[in-house]
């Protein structure tokens, strides 16, 4: 049988990889375009592997951009985020991965859709299409060419490389009938009902991604748990499933909580957040509670995620600004100016965030981190002839 060659690039952007796309080299939106990212990805699989496919079987590596240049007048590109579901045929379009917008820069300039000087720093602005928000991409460049290698270290990848300077304009919010206020609810925390758990005290926030808090201690954890720790407790899960739908449906993002599990599993995140404590990271390295504001773990796509989402070091970010939260409660009186560095699995993360309160309501100007990026593959990707039934969909090579 006849495999379709479609261009794509591997890249790292942050803590995550994905699949990147031109947007004109697949089929417009749709039933036609999801097959065919769940084919070059490798879902759905019941074994939960992707082994036929450029997945890694984890919510991290599960994932595709497609990129195009904008026909906005303040932005250079669009970039649209997927994320693949391992064992579903579905491809979740709810929300945006912070972690691949480090790699959208780079990956626009390489690939000539923005212009960027020689040598210094190439400001990239990019129009996220899922969220409809700004985000300016602060790339490195030398000769010429991005630069990829450098000494800024990120806990949860291996290898130092260059740091690539993330601002997220306006986070809180959103400018789409789906985006609603900054806190849906209008309380900056909730009385969260959850059948079958309890009440919990929850701040649900509308920053990068639609995100819930709540403390480590209602769901009867320290705060400094590991994969592990987690991933192989199913009871402690599906608890926290259920408190992330009821979640969903409290911030008008689902009519129901079957519907939120089913049809909107990557966003809203669960996050939980707890003082911070002295604890050992993944990798073996101690984390000191002295040089820690909290510790926060984010649960994506079901299971405790190896680091921190970009998107929720973006909400954590905002919720620390914001006197009252769920998180902000617990960085009350450590927190430096408008930095706070927190402890997740990996290790350690610096995420900042502008905050001012116009009237009754807080604006959060924007919100910044540093991450990094590198290109690890690039030609085409194949997936087989019948995974589009009308291959004139896709663009000519």
């Amino acid at each position: 049988m006849t495999q379709l060659r479609i261009p794509a690039i591997y890249m790292r952007g942050g803590t995550s990889k994905g699949v990147f796309f031109h947007e004109a080299a697949l089929p417009p939106p749709g039933p036609a375009r999801d097959r065919l990212l769940l084919r070059v990805i490798g879902s759905p699989d019941p074994y939960g592997k992707q082994i036929d496919g450029m997945g890694a079987a984890t919510s991290s590596t599960s994932k595709t951009v497609i990129l195009s240049r904008s026909s906005r007048p303040d932005c250079d590109v669009d970039y649209l985020f997927g994320q693949v579901a391992i064992d579903k045929p579905m491809v979740d379009w709810s929300g945006n991965c912070g972690n691949l917008t480090a790699a959208v820069g780079p990956f626009a300039i390489s690939e000539g859709l923005v212009a960027a000087p020689r040598d210094g720093v190439a400001v990239v602005r990019i129009w996220q299409a899922n969220i409809a928000k700004r985000i300016v991409a602060h790339v490195p460049m030398r000769n010429g060419e991005v630069v990829e290698e450098g000494d800024f270290e990120l806990d949860g990848v291996t290898f130092p490389a260059a740091e690539i300077r993330i601002e997220f304009l306006e986070p809180g919010g959103g400018e789409d009938d789906e985006g609603g206020p900054m806190f849906p609810t209008g309380h900056i925390v909730d009385q969260l009902a959850v059948p079958g758990v309890g009440t919990l005290a929850a701040t649900l926030i509308n920053a990068g991604n639609p995100t819930v808090f709540v403390d480590a201690a209602a769901l009867g954890l320290k705060g400094t748990e590991l994969q592990d720790d987690i991933n192989g407790d199913a009871a402690l899960l599906a608890r926290c499933e259920k408190i992330r739908a009821a979640g969903t449906v409290a911030m008008g993002l689902a009519k129901t909580a079957e519907a939120a599990t089913r049809e909107r599993p990557h966003t809203p995140k669960l996050a939980f957040v707890a003082p911070p404590q002295d604890y050992t990271a993944s990798s073996g390295k101690p984390v000191a509670a002295k040089d820690l504001q909290l510790c926060a773990r984010i649960l994506s796509m079901g299971k405790l995620h190896h680091a921190m989402t970009g998107t929720g070091a973006v909400a954590l970010a905002v919720a620390a600004a914001i006197p009252g939260t769920v998180v902000e409660r617990i960085v009350a009186g450590r927190a430096r100016g408008g930095n706070v560095r927190f402890g997740h699995p990996s290790g350690t993360l610096a995420v900042g965030a502008e905050a001012i309160k116009q009237g009754e309501e807080w604006i959060v100007t924007k919100a910044i981190m540093s991450r990094s990026a590198r290109r690890l593959m690039e030609g085409w990707v194949r997936v087989p002839a019948d995974t589009i039934e009308d291959q004139r969909a896709l663009a000519a090579e």
